[in-house]
């Protein structure tokens, strides 16, 4: 591709390398996987996120309750390169002075991280950039005008001049104000100055629940300082009342994207009625391949060609990736699975409608399998710190891995190493959230192209992706339901048939069919779902098309 535009890409959290506890969950594992793409293809990219001082946090589990608990420590990573770089952002009738560093390790190096933690700032402004995603509405409206507001400016201070902002997720939408601040400072009228900003930006919509989406009132944003000399008209104008961060980013916004093309369906619905909204398109996410990949296994799916012999080579490949997983899992919980026994995994954040317990709801079901050693699973996730119900949901996955010490057992502290080796040794990957609420699912194109056949409803990216039979299995036929009831009793149903006449006589008696799914699998995706294609996408439909017209 010829003559790229320039991209700002500003997100909240980067999952770059599993020990830099920049991320919390998909959305930075995303943005870790974007700014590596862009190093490894020399796209004219940088990033703008915040250097979290704990980022978060770790959560384990008490042994003694079964419990999830959080804990956080301060952070030093020798790596980063201070640019000599300080901007200052008036927060709460103050000026917050935001220290820029550099991300040079780990294949990035075109990301730059803010931080308030610096001397000169008083004890709460430093602890602004303390905690990812923690405290409340002031904090968080706090930490989103230092990405939005201190990471325009950084990039101004640091001679840049991008040609798109790209926003992913509403956390950077005060980026956008920033925007149309300098441009009335330069003479510009309010709506001329959102018109022309809206040729610049682009932005990534993740979150397909309305609740999700975070409000604000508008009385706060002018409190905060996050208006930036806005009136509340104005401000109303962008993001309604309540002030919406994600319709003001379609607002705000010349072109948006969802991150599957269910999704896209499902975004346009929900955010029909904002008027003047940028048309939403549908770009599935993809993953960095060198970072989730283990690269033999896609050149022995290349080499396959159905004889004995490649098949033998493609499974004994898995099964040293089993083997890997068996062996990391009793080094951290003591328990030895079986190499044997069809590993089920299943890791995501632990939130109602990804129905982490719905295999478990039918114990009289799942027990017979279990004690007969037709399969063990393997579960991990984080709960948000703050979210009761979350850690509830882990608190009864964990009552039955003390239940069934042999057959269930759950990876505590959630995290990109975690992940890894689940994608990589798991035999299938177990997916199934309240379809349309899977906006995604990166974890299961990780799990596909490691050749860890999927197991999934169909949401998410699994539609574009599942070929029946061939590099995976569907099951609950696209159902859906506005009672939760009602679509839980279905894909349980729906699951158990999968499971019972597919899957496993699959896995046991038909070897080679097993390894030829395999083999579908990491052809099938390995293409289609990389970061490579995500960002030739991205320029092709959103990035270049923005200056146009």
């Amino acid at each position: 591709m010829e003559n790229l535009k320039s991209v700002a890409y500003f997100c909240m959290e980067y999952g770059i390398e599993s020990d830099v506890r920049l991320y919390a969950g998909g959305l930075g594992i995303l943005a870790g996987d974007y700014m590596k793409e862009a190093c490894d293809q020399d796209y004219p990219v940088i990033g703008i996120g915040i250097l979290w001082k704990q980022g978060y946090g770790e959560q384990l589990i008490d042994p003694k309750t079964g419990e999830p608990y959080d804990a956080y420590k301060n952070r030093v990573y020798p790596f980063l390169e201070d640019t000599g770089v300080t901007v200052t952002v008036p927060i709460r009738r103050r000026d917050v002075k935001i220290k820029v560093w550099q991300y040079k390790a780990h294949g990035v190096h075109n990301l730059y991280l803010l931080d308030t933690d610096v001397d000169g700032n008083d004890g709460e402004a430093r602890w602004i950039t303390g905690q990812l995603y923690g405290w409340f509405g002031e904090e968080r409206v706090a930490q989103e005008m230092v990405l939005g507001i201190g990471g325009v400016r950084a990039i101004r201070a640091l001679g840049l001049n991008p040609a798109v902002y790209h926003f992913n997720e509403g956390h950077a939408l005060f980026a956008g104000l920033e925007l149309i601040r300098e441009k009335m400072d330069r003479g510009m009228r309010f709506r001329e100055a959102w018109e022309e900003t809206r040729k610049e930006v682009v932005f990534t919509t993740h979150t397909p629940v309305p609740e999700g989406n975070e409000t604000h009132p508008i009385d706060r944003l002018l409190y905060m300082g996050a208006n930036l000399n806005l009136t509340k008209r104005q401000l109303k104008a962008i993001g309604g009342e309540p002030f919406n961060m994600t319709a003001a980013a379609l607002r705000l916004s010349r072109i948006s994207n969802a991150v599957s093309d269910l999704h896209r369906i499902t975004a346009q619905k929900m955010w029909k009625k904002v008027k003047g909204r940028s048309e939403i398109i549908g770009i599935t996410n993809g993953i960095h391949i060198p970072t989730w990949v283990d690269r033999k296994m896609l050149e022995l799916a290349e080499a396959y060609n159905g004889s004995k012999a490649s098949g033998e080579e493609l499974w004994n490949r898995h099964m040293h990736n089993k083997d890997a997983l068996i062996a990391f899992i009793r080094e951290r919980t003591g328990v030895k699975l079986d190499r044997d026994v069809l590993l089920v995994g299943f890791a995501r954040r632990a939130a109602p409608y990804k129905r982490s317990g719905l295999l478990l709801s039918d114990m009289e079901f799942l027990e017979p399998l279990l004690d007969e050693r037709k399969l063990q699973i393997v579960f991990s996730g984080k709960a948000h710190p703050l979210d009761d119900t979350g850690k509830r949901i882990i608190t009864e996955i964990t009552a039955k891995a003390r239940e069934y010490p042999d057959s269930i057992v759950f990876l505590e502290n959630y995290d990109m190493e975690i992940g890894r080796m689940l994608t990589r040794g798991a035999d299938i990957w177990l997916n199934n959230p309240r379809r349309p609420q899977e906006a995604s699912g990166t974890s299961g194109m990780k799990a596909a192209m490691n050749g860890v056949l999927n197991v999934s409803v169909l949401d998410g990216w699994w539609p574009e992706a599942c070929i029946h039979g061939v590099n995976g299995w569907q099951f609950g036929d696209g159902f859906q339901s506005d009672n939760p009831a009602k679509a839980d009793r279905h894909d349980l149903k729906a699951l158990k048939t999968c499971l019972l006449e597919e899957v496993l006589p699959t896995y046991y008696e038909k070897r080679s069919k097993w390894v030829e799914m395999m083999a579908a699998s990491i052809k099938t995706t390995r293409e289609a779902f990389s970061m490579k294609r995500v960002m030739d996408e991205y320029y092709k439909r959103m990035y270049n098309a923005v200056s146009e017209g």
